[in-house]
């Protein structure tokens, strides 16, 4: 008697606890991969069901759309990068930080040339990009960090094949490449990258992938929860990357590669152990550095577009 008691008490809770699963929409930043490791994982481990969400992680169609959805209130969260963060608050969207991902810039300038030992001796060369405005304001900073102009430059629009344009010689150099991504290809293509990571040149830092919210729903319960469970992810992960890694490559085959499994790893670091935590100093000073490369029209308050929720 007693046991059956107890077996209807636990199927009970557990459909009980089934139907309280408040669900939440996640979209991302881009198709699924190893820059969303934590996610994955928390998926993996069951951290959200432990949290009494069912989250639902939606890779975009068009990787502009996620931060507009949630603006528009069609979906609840979405991943996308604190540099953008301050033009969509400098446009006046309802869009508001409450988490990081990755807190630390991946960005950088990667030159094959081994004799290269600063971006300053980039004077003179060929230099690849993909995002006008951003980008050169960037590279600027960093070639004026050892006292050389932008106009000693040349640069070139690439259009995203950073890669094949610096292994073809086709450039010196590229900015937007990613230390996890990028200068890790390159590595496996046989090649001996030479990389300069921007903020060790006059760049602000900054955190390269966050978690933006609504403005009217920051308060939600259901992002605390996320958040708590994302750090349990981040925590397993950190704990157990290879093991993380298998279940992932088995969730995802088509992502069983080498180079995934090796980016899956160079990526541990750059991940935020505290995906809740809020650096305020580190947004003014890069909505500072947009300013003043004319980059956005005016200064906004960060209380007003990054917030630690309560």
């Amino acid at each position: 008697m007693f046991k059956k008691t107890a077996t209807t008490l636990l199927l009970a809770a557990c459909i009980s606890q089934a139907h309280a699963a408040e669900k939440l929409t996640l979209m991302l930043d881009w198709y699924v991969n190893p820059d969303h490791a934590p996610i994955m994982v928390a998926e993996q481990i069951g951290a959200f069901k432990a949290e009494g969400l069912d989250v639902k992680i939606v890779p975009p169609s068009d990787p502009s759309l996620p931060p507009r959805l949630v603006a528009a209130k069609q979906a609840d969260l979405a991943i996308t990068y604190q540099p953008q963060l301050h033009f969509f608050a400098d446009e006046g969207l309802p869009l508001v930080r409450v988490g990081t991902l990755i807190n630390t810039p991946l960005n950088t300038v990667i030159t094959l040339d081994p004799k290269v030992k600063s971006p300053a001796e980039l004077k003179g060369k060929t230099i690849g990009f993909s995002v006008s405005g951003i980008e050169q304001a960037t590279l600027n900073t960093m070639l004026a960090h050892d006292g050389v102009s932008g106009k000693e430059v040349k640069l070139v629009n690439v259009n995203f094949q950073l890669t094949s344009a610096l292994l073809t010689h086709k450039v010196d150099a590229v900015i937007g490449g990613y230390r996890n991504i990028e200068a890790l290809e390159m590595k496996m293509q046989g090649a001996k990258p030479v990389v300069f990571n921007v903020e060790d040149y006059g760049v602000p830092a900054y955190d390269e992938l966050i978690i933006v919210a609504n403005r009217d729903e920051v308060n939600d319960p259901r992002i605390k929860k996320f958040l708590a469970a994302l750090k349990k992810g981040s925590d397993y992960l950190h704990a157990h990357p290879e093991e993380s890694w298998k279940a992932f490559a088995a969730a995802h085959p088509e992502l069983n590669t080498d180079f995934n499994h090796q980016a899956w790893m160079a990526s541990l670091p750059l991940f935020a152990r505290d995906p809740a935590k809020l650096d305020k100093a580190r947004y003014d000073a890069y909505e500072k550095f947009l300013f003043d490369n004319k980059l956005i029209k005016k200064i906004t308050p960060v209380d007003s577009y990054a917030v630690e929720p309560e």
